[in-house]
């Protein structure tokens, strides 16, 4: 399993975060199993378990330094990861089964791109 840490994350205040490991193989699995859940035969607690696991690893990736400083594609992948990942614009109960199995979609697929970012700029190859 690739573990990697840069120990320079930054939190909310712009204070070092400590200890916040990324799992390419655990983040790679979510994804894996996310963007096979198929509408059909998925039910909604399957859905409503995978949401908060895979919006914990992308906040662990939003941690860590991605290069969206000196990158506009990787700074507008971040802007959107930091709004899917907000509460308010995660589903609740009311949200249709369909609205939650399209967030968690778009979840895994942009947790692959910056999982992407992230282990080429710390040199890990491609997950």
């Amino acid at each position: 399993m690739l573990m990697a840490s840069t120990g320079k994350a930054r939190n909310s205040a712009g204070e070092p975060e400590a200890g916040v490991e990324i799992s390419v193989a655990e983040i790679t699995s979510l994804t894996d199993t996310a963007l096979g859940f198929r509408l059909g035969t998925t039910t909604r607690e399957q859905l409503d378990c995978y949401v908060p696991r895979l919006a914990r690893e992308l906040r662990r990736l939003l941690s860590k330094e991605l290069g969206a400083d000196e990158d506009p594609d990787v700074q507008q992948l971040v802007r959107k990861a930091r709004e899917m990942v907000d509460l308010t614009a995660r589903p609740t109960v009311d949200t249709p089964t369909f609205g939650t199995f399209s967030y968690l979609r778009d979840l895994a697929n942009l947790s692959r791109r910056l999982l992407w970012v992230y282990a080429t700029k710390n040199e890990l190859g491609a997950p």
